[in-house]
C-alpha cells in the first residue's frame, strides 16, 4: 500500500469525526441556551450522603432532561423531581450506541429513560440526583425547555 493512500486512510476518519463534533456542538449549545438548570456533577463534595439536592423554580411548560457524559460517568442516574403539581422518579441508564462510517467504529453515549417532564403552573421543584456511589464520575444534568413539542 503507498505512503499517500495510508495517509488518506487515515485522515478521512478524523475529517469525519471532527465535522461530526462540530455539528454535535452546535446543536448542544442551541439546547443548552434554553437551559432552566444545569449542575454540571464532578466533585464527591457536591454530594451530601451520596445524592445532590437542589431547588429551581420551573414554569408551566414542557421540559426535557439532556445529559453531558463525561469520562468515567456514573453508569445508572435516579433523579426525581418533586414540586406542587410534579412527582417524578426516574432510573437512567448509560448506553453506548456503536457508529461505523466503513473506515472507522466510534462510540456516542447518553442515558435511556423518559426525558420528557411536563409542568403544570409555576412551581418550586427539588431535584435529587443519585449517582448511586459513583460521586467521582463527572456528569452535566441539564433541564431544557422544550414548548416546540418535538420530544428529543
Amino acid at each position: 500500500m503507498s505512503l499517500l493512500l495510508k495517509k488518506k486512510i487515515v485522515i478521512i476518519p478524523i475529517i469525519i469525526a471532527i465535522i461530526g463534533l462540530v455539528i454535535v456542538s452546535s446543536m448542544n449549545e442551541e439546547s443548552v441556551d434554553k437551559a432552566i438548570f444545569h449542575v454540571r456533577l464532578a466533585d464527591p463534595n457536591m454530594y451530601e450522603n451520596g445524592v445532590f439536592t437542589d431547588v429551581f423554580t420551573l414554569k408551566e411548560g414542557r421540559y426535557f432532561f439532556k445529559f453531558v457524559p463525561n469520562g468515567d460517568s456514573p453508569k445508572s442516574l435516579s433523579i426525581s423531581l418533586k414540586g406542587k403539581s410534579i412527582s417524578l422518579n426516574e432510573n437512567f441508564v448509560l448506553n453506548g450506541t456503536a457508529h461505523d462510517t466503513g473506515i472507522s467504529q466510534y462510540f456516542t453515549w447518553d442515558y435511556d429513560g423518559e426525558k420528557v417532564v411536563e409542568a403544570v403552573g409555576e412551581q418550586e421543584v427539588t431535584i435529587r440526583i443519585d449517582p448511586h456511589g459513583n460521586t467521582l464520575g463527572a456528569i452535566s444534568v441539564y433541564i431544557i425547555e422544550n414548548n416546540d413539542g418535538v420530544t428529543p
